[in-house]
């Protein structure tokens, strides 16, 4: 005869793994919240609740999950990064920076990939409030746009937001902008240094960044050259379209002596597109690429690059919010100063 305890035991094992939050609260008939303020010692719980609790927490061997421990606060330790497309080494090593820097401050990193699209991002940005993250960052200029800043506002307004190299006005957004248009600027005055008057700018498509690259090489160009010449491409996303309007340009404008950039991989295709033509670097055309990747590392001829500072910029976007999750006031805008790297296509 199988009494009733036994069977009891037997069903209490085969639920042991299936033990949850709220099974313990069922199990004590107290809310999951007060099981929660038992499990992280909180002060305010009756001594016999206490007791209630804990007892039911010994006979189940729970084992408390961070779920558990933040429900009565509703803090997840869970940070949301989105980024428009994975395969941009540039900002997939900015979303390395960040999550490596979350995870040495206790938190755990949701990585989603947007894409472009203003109504995709503002989807994600929902799913984030959903997800009870504790803040959000932005990887890149591609969300300075007013379908992402009315989907803050309307799913998670409470929520700290960092953009890096962007900005939106909110009252908990914050950005981190590398101020690219006084260095492609610089970049500019690098060409007239080196006796470029007749330069070109290509980019692929543009994006509030390279609005504002765009702007320094215009500026830079009336600064610095004047009576040379300036040609400005957007030539589109693929490899072959790069590759095209470099060579188009050389054949319609063979008097071009300087090409900047706006990615370091574009130019990397570019110098691809000048070896082809025979075209020696820097003698007849001098190059420049931004972001100072490993791309203008490992490149032959090694390119010079704008540093736009990457690293630095993740850092602070993700020290600050930390911050600001401390109850901590920081500047909502901080610009940080590119640098020009010269090696060997300048």
């Amino acid at each position: 005869m199988i009494i009733i305890s036994e069977i009891l035991a037997i069903e209490f094992r085969k639920n042991m793994s299936e033990v949850t939050i709220y099974k313990i609260a069922k199990m004590a008939e107290v809310s999951a919240s007060t099981v929660s303020r038992v499990i992280n010692n909180y002060p305010f719980v009756k001594k016999g609740t206490r007791a209630k609790v804990l007892r039911v927490l010994s006979e189940c061997n729970y084992v408390p999950n961070e779920t558990a421990r933040n429900l009565v606060n509703q803090a997840t330790k869970m940070i949301g990064i989105l980024i428009a497309d994975i395969r941009t080494t540039h900002h997939t090593d900015g979303v390395y920076y960040v999550e490596q820097e979350f995870s040495k401050n206790g938190y755990s990193c949701l990585i989603y990939n947007t894409g472009t699209d203003p109504e995709n991002q503002a989807e994600y940005i929902r799913l984030l409030g959903q997800k009870k993250v504790e803040a959000v960052v932005l990887m890149g200029s591609i969300y300075q746009n007013e379908t992402v800043q009315n989907a803050i506002m309307v799913n998670i307004p409470h929520v700290p937001v960092a953009i890096c190299n962007g900005y939106l006005d909110g009252q908990n957004i914050y950005g981190v902008i590398a101020d690219e248009r006084s260095g492609v600027c610089d970049c500019v005055k690098l060409f007239a240094d080196k006796g470029c008057k007749n330069i070109a700018f290509i980019t692929n498509h543009y994006t509030p960044s390279n609005y504002n690259k765009l702007a320094g090489f215009n500026e830079g160009f009336d600064k610095f050259i004047g009576n040379g010449s300036k040609t400005v491409i957007e030539a589109g996303d693929a490899i072959e379209d790069i590759f095209k309007a470099t060579v188009k340009l050389l054949k319609e404008k063979p008097e071009t002596d300087a090409l900047l950039y706006a990615e370091d991989f574009l130019a990397l295709i570019g110098l691809h597109a000048l070896y082809d033509m025979k075209v020696e670097i820097p003698k007849d055309v001098a190059v420049v690429g931004i972001n100072n990747s490993r791309h203008a590392e490992i490149s032959n001829p090694a390119l010079t690059s704008l540093d736009n500072m990457l690293y630095d910029t993740s850092l602070i976007a993700v020290r600050n919010l930390i911050e600001v999750l401390k109850g901590e006031r920081v500047n909502k805008k901080i610009m940080i100063c590119p640098a020009i790297v010269e090696r060997s296509t300048t």
